[in-house]
């Protein structure tokens, strides 16, 4: 991946869908048809088939509304068209630009991180809230890490601590009418499981520099974002750079453990001072090699998500005189027929996703041609070309397919189980929680009501009750039933799908020309990368930031190349020079954004 590649395709004008822009004869309403004859003489037999061509194509227009579409539409030039690179035209933008080039800043940007990774900020599920519970303790450490590493940031940044550990930097611009903007990152990391330490090539919190990788937990999520930020700022503060656009930075402490104390509180402080911001810019998608052309994913949108308990309740007895199904059994039925009715996959021309094909199509010259017309006429209106897409992706047995199919739909896992007491006592209680990712197009609600029908069937089949979301029984029948079977939100956090952010505001097109100068500064002789807008599956802390702004895009300038083993997994670790590009973004993404006056 990240290989140089020199050949810029051009899609053949010949392989494209033409369009027809039909015209209509000019004829003078006080001209009878006589007098149209002579005035055309032998020419009528050539201007007739082509104003009965009119009149037909006019009439199945009015009558076949997606020929309509078909006829006039969209031209391929003016699908994914690419915003050219944006750097800023500050002295200050040589002149920290010369400054991240040097080695010796590569050097101070891997200790910067290193450093943050061998402070522990492990979080797990369960903690008791901040101030009661004592395991939440590192945070401070990690604080005063920060402290002595960015001194010009603590000294020339207002710092508000919001639930004690959450951390709020304002870098006050000098004019009031420009909306500030919001960069994001989380403090904590997911923890090491101490049976895996064996497999790390270099211990998890050494924070160490080998084989040009800074190693350790956080090195990729999410410290790298953080760290990354708060060079960039540092390092236009020691060049004497003061914004105009006032630039906030929030750093949340539990977004790996749904930002419940951290970003929650963060958000609420910032909604209750009123905050509006111009964009928000939090982790997200990277860079990749896709159908051979080097492609930024900022994502645009996020899944939904809902953990749903199932619960069943029959009653006990020694299991020597056991049921047809003890309450596990049951359980095991009304899994098995959720398995067995996976949500299919739901594709639009106004999906994230389809964005991306479309980007694709357009400008990667590897994406199959037959794949390519079908995703242009797409584009065009054509709804069965549409269905052709989606059937390619159902289909399809690529290295992102079943991430692909994943994400266009809601996704059920049956996750936990819990049931039993001993093994010769008929269970009374058991459930399973089964956890949801909410497709774009959907709800929380349109959910609910597809599990109740799903399970229905199963319920009455076995004369269960059956209690919906809503604690009322959903049975068809009433009477004595042999247990019970309850549907419930299984923590109450439940969170509809995140909204779409558009890509044609002014935010989105300086954060893409933002991009492609950052990639191009960095690999001068490499053929330039292209923006796709995508989507997340999972959830980041601008779940509680949605009121904040209408533009919101997760991205983390990196390349998935510089990830030696990915991130929540044993040697996780990231290039040095995919981090050094990180901060370069960062400090371009300041500079472009404190210059516009459209965003």
């Amino acid at each position: 991946m990240g290989q140089k590649n020199n050949q810029r395709h051009i899609l053949p004008l010949n392989t494209l869908p033409k369009e027809v822009y039909p015209t209509t004869p000019r004829v003078q309403d006080n001209v009878h048809g006589s007098h149209i004859k002579q005035r055309l003489g032998a020419s009528t037999k050539l201007i007739a088939p082509l104003l009965v061509a009119y009149l037909l194509i006019s009439c199945l227009q009015q009558h076949y509304p997606r020929l309509q579409s078909n006829l006039l539409t969209r031209r391929p030039e003016d699908i994914c068209k690419q915003e050219q690179p944006l750097r800023p035209s500050s002295n200050a933008a040589g002149k920290i630009t010369h400054t991240l080039n040097s080695d010796g800043f590569a050097v101070r940007a891997a200790e910067a991180l290193g450093g943050a990774v061998r402070v522990s900020t492990e979080v797990f599920d369960g903690w008791g809230l901040v101030g009661s519970d004592p395991r939440w303790g590192n945070f401070s450490l990690f604080r005063t890490f920060l402290e002595a590493t960015f001194p010009r940031v603590h000294t020339s940044l207002s710092l508000t601590k919001v639930n004690t550990y959450g951390l709020l930097y304002e870098w006050k611009g000098s004019d009031d009418s420009l909306a500030p903007i919001l960069l994001m990152a989380h403090q904590d990391v997911v923890p090491v499981d101490p049976a895996a330490y064996s497999l790390w090539k270099e211990p998890p919190y050494s924070g160490k520099l080998v084989d040009g990788y800074v190693w350790g937990r956080g090195s990729v999520d999410f410290k790298s974002g953080l760290i990354g930020i708060l060079l960039a700022v540092e390092a236009l503060l020691e060049e004497g750079w003061a914004p105009k656009r006032t630039i906030t930075l929030s750093f949340g402490f539990d977004e790996e453990t749904s930002g419940l104390q951290g970003a929650a509180y963060l958000s609420k402080y910032l909604q209750e001072k009123q905050k509006k911001f111009a964009m928000i810019v939090d982790e997200g998608g990277a860079y990749n090699t896709a159908f051979g052309r080097m492609t930024a994913a900022p994502a645009i949108a996020e899944k939904g998500y809902m953990d749903v308990r199932i619960k069943v309740n029959t009653p006990g007895g020694h299991s020597s005189i056991p049921p047809t199904h003890t309450s596990i059994g049951y359980l095991a039925l009304l899994l098995a027929q959720l398995e067995a009715n996976p949500r299919s996959i739901q594709l639009t021309q106004q999906s994230p996703i389809f964005k991306s094909i479309e980007c694709s199509a357009i400008h990667s010259p590897d994406i199959p041609d037959r794949l390519r017309r079908q995703v242009i006429r797409a584009s065009q209106g054509d709804e069965a070309a549409l269905e052709k897409v989606k059937h390619y992706i159902i289909n399809s047995d690529g290295p992102k397919a079943a991430w692909l199919r994943s994400i266009l739909s809601t996704t059920q896992a049956v996750d936990m189980v819990h049931g039993g007491v001993k093994s010769n006592a008929l269970p009374e209680e058991v459930f399973a929680i089964v956890n949801h990712r909410v497709a774009i197009d959907s709800s929380l609600e349109a959910l609910k009501d597809s599990i109740v029908n799903l399970l229905s069937p199963v319920a009455s089949k076995h004369n269960l009750e059956l209690v919906g979301f809503n604690n009322a029984s959903v049975s068809s029948t009433s009477g004595s039933f042999r247990g019970k079977v309850t549907l419930s939100d299984a923590w109450g956090d439940a969170l509809e799908p995140a909204p779409i952010s558009s890509t044609s505001s002014a935010a989105y097109k300086l954060l893409s020309g933002t991009i492609r100068a950052a990639w191009e500064d960095a690999h001068p002789t490499e053929e330039s990368i292209i923006v796709a807008p995508s989507m997340m599956g999972g959830n980041t802390d601008t779940r509680w930031y949605w009121g904040l702004s209408d533009n919101i895009f997760r991205y983390s300038h990196v390349g998935e190349y510089h990830f030696y083993n990915g991130m929540h997994t044993v040697n996780e670790a990231i290039r040095l020079d995919g981090f050094v590009d990180m901060v370069k973004f960062f400090s371009t993404l300041i500079l472009n954004a404190d210059e516009s006056k459209t965003i």
